[in-house]
């Protein structure tokens, strides 16, 4: 009785995760810019992933690999947010037609940015 509550448990986690791990590929295809897509998929995929990884934890149950796993969370937790911080800088310096695509609130820090100022 415990072990297909444990499946039904991990496969429902396992399947939240890939729900939202899809609705993040949509957005990137919805979104036209690149600044809106980094957004989409930068706050979907930290939470498709822990409910993914989540799931297989509770698949594999008290082992090891769950450390292993765990070490998978927090690797990707700490590089996500940074990968996608520097693909953000790396648009502002890059296109010079930004505020054509989007509200640019301080055009002062992006002049500053491309310059290599900030």
């Amino acid at each position: 009785m415990m072990d297909q509550l444990r499946f039904i448990l991990a496969a429902v986690l396992t399947c939240a995760g890939l729900f939202v791990l899809v609705t993040a590929v949509l957005g990137l295809f919805r979104f036209r810019y690149s600044l809106n897509r980094i957004h989409a998929s930068s706050l979907a995929d930290t939470l498709g992933i822990l409910l993914m990884l989540a799931g297989l934890m509770l698949a594999f149950g008290a082992d090891t690999a769950v450390l292993k796993l765990l070490a998978v969370i927090a690797f990707l937790w700490l590089t996500s947010p940074v990968s996608s911080h520097l693909i953000g800088r790396l648009e502002v310096t890059v296109n010079d037609d930004l505020d054509r695509y989007m509200k640019v609130d301080d055009p002062e820090a992006v002049r500053r940015e491309k310059e290599g100022d900030a």
